[in-house]
């Protein structure tokens, strides 16, 4: 359907066959924000799980404990089909579990928001497009840009896909470089918030409608189930009563600007889908090896014979009594864990290699040393490639965000005419600049050798990006008159 069609649907009162259409609408299947959610979360995950690792089953002969014995509390008897009786104890199982998955988002939020999105725009000082233009800045701004921006890409990393809603609020403010009544607000939707997203796809693949599915618990604790719909001329909610859907009073309300303001962006899969068997295999060796280290670990005697005596906890120069004939001995780990320890640094490197992540843990880098700026490029370069791979989602996300933006302040400032033609014909285009680790020493030495070691900056300058102190001016007079006074000094001091 198209946008005409959609507006048709919701326009004949058909609540149920309209949103079972507006839920049809995805070009792609609906996140599983529950796996998602759990394969975040270490609890979560297989080796967390009673049935997919099970705790072992250790036989027991009752004529080995005392009657008052506290472990004998923990035995449990059981009946075999034979009529037979068995004695076992529970051994927990060794069960170590990675945040690998959420190392892995933090570090891909980072170097995609880590420094703040570049708008580039060039509109002429004076003129309306440079009104526009600080009005969206103190917009963004007034919301927290760069913290949105890394919860829309924590959100989408984390489950495939985000969105955020722009909305006014009734609140005068001259902010925006005229009096309003209103100011933007902005509200982040997400799988992982409870949140079903809806948007609506027609043949050319344009989004003409926008629709939410979420719960609301009351105070008394009874839930509420909602769903909003936005498209260019509309919004439209209801409520689930008595699994009928209703419209909600005030409904439907007309869309002032004229497209929707929800942006919505997805990608193909989480950021761990590739390497979750290489995680999931990678726990369950380490505590496997775990379990081995637990009954391995502490060294054990192999005897022959007949011992006659042990040597007591701690005494020295410890002496153990045999017949003759007996031996004693020390058992060794006769198979070596190298080919743990190999599997083990293999799947690390390939979880790091397969998404693109650094791995810049204190015990990788701490044998680096002083690194070029050149040199750090290379470290970060597939973390750098990986960010532009975003770029096909993002450069579209913050360019619809703009673009919203500017609809709005149109509306918010409608009076002024020349106001709103420069909304729609100001071009502003988004910048995401990757996180890098500056080498300032680099920089300025080549600018040093393009200038043929001329100053490249001045005094205050150099006082000022310092940040040492708070008055630069009365800074750079108290450096003069030292060295002013240290001259004076050398001019009269005697001399040999």
């Amino acid at each position: 359907m198209n946008s005409k069609q959609i507006n048709e649907l919701l326009a004949s009162e058909n609540h149920s066959t309209a949103i079972a259409e507006l839920k049809n609408g995805r070009n792609a299947t609906e996140p599983n924000a529950a796996e998602y959610i759990a394969q975040l979360d270490p609890q979560g995950h297989d080796v967390n799980d009673p049935v997919k690792r099970r705790d072992k089953k250790v036989k027991v002969d009752l004529s080995d404990f005392d009657i008052n014995d506290e472990e004998k509390k923990n035995i449990k008897t059981v009946t075999n089909g034979d009529g037979e009786t068995e004695n076992f104890r529970i051994e927990p199982v060794a069960r170590v579990a990675l945040a690998i998955q959420k190392l892995i988002v933090k570090r891909a939020v980072a170097f995609t928001f880590g420094n703040p999105v570049i708008l580039n725009a060039e509109p002429e000082e004076g003129t309306k497009e440079a009104d526009v233009l600080k009005a969206v800045k103190r917009v963004l701004f007034d919301n927290k840009s760069r913290t949105l921006n890394r919860k829309v890409a924590r959100g989408m990393y984390s489950s495939k896909e985000s969105a955020e809603l722009w909305y006014p609020v009734e609140k005068p403010t001259k902010n925006y470089g005229f009096d309003s009544t209103h100011k933007l607000r902005v509200a982040i939707f997400s799988p992982l918030f409870g949140d079903r997203l809806y948007p609506y796809f027609d043949e050319t693949g344009d989004m003409v409608a926008f629709s939410r599915e979420y719960v609301v618990k009351d105070s008394a604790g009874v839930k509420h189930t909602y769903f909003e719909t936005y498209t260019d001329t509309e919004i439209r909610k209801w409520t689930l009563t008595s699994n009928q859907w209703q419209l909600l009073d005030g409904y439907p309300k007309k869309n002032q600007i004229g497209k929707i303001p929800v942006i919505y962006g997805r990608q193909p899969a989480v950021e761990w889908e590739d390497v979750q068997n290489l995680i999931d295999r990678l726990e369950k060796l380490l505590s496997n090896f775990a379990d081995t280290n637990d009954y391995h670990a502490s060294p054990k005697i192999f005897t022959t014979g007949t011992i006659l005596g042990w040597a007591k906890k701690g005494e020295s120069g410890a002496v153990i009594e045999g017949e003759e004939g007996a031996t004693a001995q020390y058992l060794s780990w006769a198979q070596a864990p190298e080919s743990v320890k190999l599997e083990i640094e293999t799947l690390l490197r390939m979880i790091y290699t397969i998404t693109q992540t650094p791995d810049i843990a204190f015990d990788s880098v701490k044998g680096i040393g002083a690194v070029s700026g050149v040199a750090l490029k290379l470290l970060f370069m597939d973390a750098h490639l990986k960010v532009q791979d975003k770029c096909e989602v993002f450069d579209d996300y913050l360019q619809r965000r703009l673009s919203v933006i500017q609809a709005f302040l149109a509306q918010m400032n409608a009076k002024d005419k020349a106001f709103v033609d420069a909304c729609g014909s100001l071009i502003i285009e988004p910048e995401i600049v990757p996180f890098m680790i500056e080498d300032e020493a680099a920089n300025v030495n080549l600018l040093l050798s393009a200038t043929g070691q001329k100053a490249i900056c001045s005094r205050k300058t150099a006082v000022q990006q310092l940040g040492w102190v708070n008055d630069t001016d009365a800074e750079i007079e108290q450096i003069e008159a030292e060295e002013s006074a240290a001259s004076y000094s050398s001019i009269y001091e005697p001399t040999v």
